[in-house]
């Protein structure tokens, strides 16, 4: 009699169809580590290395000098089934070393092991000195042709696709310290155009701390740890870096971006970039101005606040990298728009009174407004972290035709000094032969040997001109747009180790920095200063720093003062300055893509949880259900992502409860919430849940019988980032 149930492979179809119509109902939340789920069992039939996720590229499949090998993206990963050694011969075992009898001694002859631990031994390479932590992520550059009339640059075309590498960092910690400290975040990127890199390499700060490179090595050693006990790690709050920094006063604008929210973004995708210096952009006619670079976050500008910071660096210290990765996964791609202020190009090279060679300096937005020319999109993760943004290469002296350098004295220590730190970090000279590094336009650069020499250059004559070599390679001649320096006639000068008189002005500046920000900023740029300083050892440092902060604004001074438990110092007569509106990252509107809201489920309202869930995806926002435990949810479809031991508040931009409203852990959910100032929504047993953490009413928080009304109020609320009327700041 034949079966009525179904055989394997039928089987298969259906549960291959139910996890399919599963997947519609409950789309994966980003995270997953692997491209296919692991089987319960260790599996034993030989099989080739799975494909990377959908999220994952690794470089370009370029050759080492540039030209498209049409070879695909897994052809640089693992190939075959079988283990092997690195020239290919399959091995059968790799758990035991080869001994004179199973307790015997390890023999020397065991090839295995030696190239097994030899490489292992070298799989670290020396980290960077400064942003040693970073992430990376691949994406695309389209220009919009708006900046033709000052840039010949080809990528800046209307419509023109190249694609870029990313990478974010913090300055001061090392590869293992934490996302979330206060500190500058670089914000580097690299543009494999057709004509060579072009490596923008910038901050999220428009300003440094110094005038002059040869400083740099000076404000590094005195941000970093103490070198006798090396601590404290990715941080500020000590002593030798405020002796540092109230004793160069030119430091004191970068010290109050640094104080100020943007020293520990909320995440790098609502993170602006900056590219510091002034350059020389040259259009097709040969006319020259001068611009500085603008990277405009779609979402806006936001970031955690202090409390968020510290639970971050515990809770989860990889908070900004998984952040970044998470959102690409899940397609909500990070855009930030490429802006240009333009200034003419004068003999003075100064714009509004401002010295534009002087890297302590900003130009106003007011005074120069930021005009788009680009958007940047990132949308791929890399495939290895070591390969792609641990060896990345960026250098400030990659240029195009088009832009150019000025002679901002840390400019040109810049451009001396990144080709320094590649030769130590990367083993030689042929960096740029590394796959994430290869340019996509061709190569011929007579550079010949060294270590790690990838490319197999042909040819017998690698010098100009020749003719064994058919005279190749041949110089480009104008209508070839090479890149050339912009030619400035130079002043009559004797040397000197001296500074313009124009780079003197320390606190204008600063000034103009404080009066821009809004009360809820003023607030917490105090509470920052008193934090950081606070944790120094001497009073004389303290007190140094106050007098610094005293040329800035007296009610800056006096509150960082107060909480210091010290005098106030006497304020001299300070400049009038005009508040900034641009640099405050309050009072906008942005919209709500890929923001991260919490869900506290109630298991017997299961069918207003689902409704709220399809809404929260069809916004590009990102739900995530909490609930006593993990796994599926009742009888229903709807699955926990996480649970009252697993979850934080840091990990949510809203929260919404729709029950459990007796768990302590829920209570503390809320009450972190509402400290830091985000909406809460509740409905049904949730507004129970409120009330009992004592945070039933006030500014952004929203009740109602009907959770969609509730979704709509909380989303208009993200549009602010914060719900900062809640907390009315003591300073006007």
């Amino acid at each position: 009699m034949a079966s009525h149930k179904p055989g394997k492979l039928v089987k298969a179809a259906l549960e291959k169809a139910v996890d399919k119509v599963t997947e519609l109902v409950n789309p994966p939340i980003p995270g997953t580590p692997g491209s296919e789920p692991p089987s319960l069992d260790e599996p034993t039939e030989p099989r080739g290395p799975l494909p990377p996720k959908p999220d994952q590229t690794g470089p370009e499949t370029v050759s080492p000098t540039g030209a498209p090998t049409g070879a695909p993206q897994l052809s640089r990963g693992q190939q075959g089934e079988f283990l092997t050694t690195s020239t290919g011969a399959r091995l059968h075992d790799t758990d035991h070393s080869l001994k004179a009898g199973e307790r015997g001694p390890t023999l020397l002859q065991d090839h295995h092991l030696r190239e097994k631990v030899m490489h292992f031994d070298h799989e670290r390479i020396p980290e960077r000195v400064v942003h040693a932590r970073g992430y990376g992520a691949h994406g695309v550059f389209v220009g919009y042709g708006t900046a033709s009339n000052v840039c010949m640059a080809g990528f800046l075309g209307d419509g023109v696709e190249t694609p870029v590498f990313v990478r974010f960092s913090t300055v001061l910690g090392s590869r293992g310290s934490a996302d979330t400290v206060r500190d500058t975040r670089g914000f580097a990127t690299k543009f494999y155009t057709k004509e060579g890199n072009f490596d923008l390499v910038g901050n999220n700060m428009p300003v440094f701390f110094i005038q002059d490179g040869i400083k740099f090595p000076d404000v590094i050693h005195a941000g970093k740890p103490h070198p006798d006990r090396e601590i404290p790690q990715a941080q500020s709050a000590h002593d030798t870096f405020w002796d540092f920094v109230s004793t160069h006063t030119e430091a004191t604008h970068h010290v109050m971006w640094n104080m100020s929210d943007r020293g520990i973004p909320r995440s790098y995708r609502m993170m602006e970039g900056f590219g510091v210096h002034t350059f020389r952009l040259v259009n097709a006619e040969g006319e020259t101005v001068l611009a500085k670079f603008h990277w405009k976050p779609k979402l806006g500008v936001h970031s955690l606040v202090w409390e968020e910071a510290q639970l971050a660096g515990g809770f989860d210290p990889d908070f900004h990298r998984r952040d970044l990765a998470d959102a690409i996964e899940s397609g909500a791609y990070p855009q930030w728009e490429l802006g240009l202020q333009i200034m003419p190009d004068s003999p003075q090279q100064t714009f509004e009174g401002i010295d534009l060679l002087d890297p302590t300096k900003i130009v106003p937005e007011e005074l120069a407004p930021v005009q788009p020319i680009g958007m940047l999109t990132l949308n791929r993760n890399p495939q290895n972290y070591f390969a792609e943004t641990e060896q990345v290469a960026f250098h400030v002296g990659n240029l195009v035709p088009g832009v150019d350098v000025t002679d901002d004295p840390l400019l040109q220590a810049r451009l001396f000094s990144y080709l320094d730190t590649q030769l130590t970090r990367l083993a030689g000279p042929n960096f740029n032969q590394i796959p994430i590094n290869r340019p996509h336009a061709p190569v011929n650069d007579m550079l010949r040997d060294g270590f790690h020499q990838h490319a197999v250059h042909a040819g017998v004559a690698p010098y100009r001109p020749n003719t064994l070599d058919g005279g190749n390679p041949f110089v480009a001649k104008a209508q070839d747009r090479p890149l050339v320096e912009v030619a400035q006639p130079l002043p009559r000068a004797v040397k000197v180790r001296e500074a313009p008189k124009s780079f003197a002005d320390h606190f204008t500046q600063p000034r103009l920095f404080w009066q821009s920000l809004s009360p809820v900023e003023k607030e917490h740029l105090v509470n920052a200063f008193t934090f950081e300083l606070g944790k120094c050892y001497e009073q004389a440092i303290k007190e140094r720093e106050l007098l610094v902060l005293a040329g800035v604004d007296a009610t800056l001074c006096a509150g960082v003062a107060r909480g210091l438990g010290l005098p106030v110092p006497a304020t001299a007569r300070l400049k009038k300055v005009t508040p900034s509106p641009a640099l405050s990252q309050v009072g906008h509107t942005w919209p709500p893509d890929g923001r991260i809201i919490g869900i506290v489920v109630d298991p017997a309202d299961l069918d207003g949880v689902r409704t709220v869930r399809e809404t929260v995806l069809a916004g590009g926002m990102v739900p995530l259900l909490i609930a006593p435990t993990g796994g599926p949810l009742g009888d229903s479809d709807l699955v926990a992502q996480r649970t009252f031991h697993t979850a934080r508040s840091i990990e949510f931009d809203a929260l919404l409860v729709a029950g459990n409203a007796t768990d302590p852990r829920v209570a503390l959910m809320i009450q972190e919430c509402f400290r830091h100032a985000k909406a809460i929504g509740a409905w049904g047993t949730g507004r129970t849940a409120l009330e009992a953490a004592g945070c039933g009413t006030g500014p952004g928080i929203v009740v109602d019988d009907d959770p969609s009304k509730v979704l709509a109020e909380v989303t208009t609320l993200l549009g602010a980032h914060r719900v900062w009327d809640r907390f009315p700041p003591a300073i006007a």
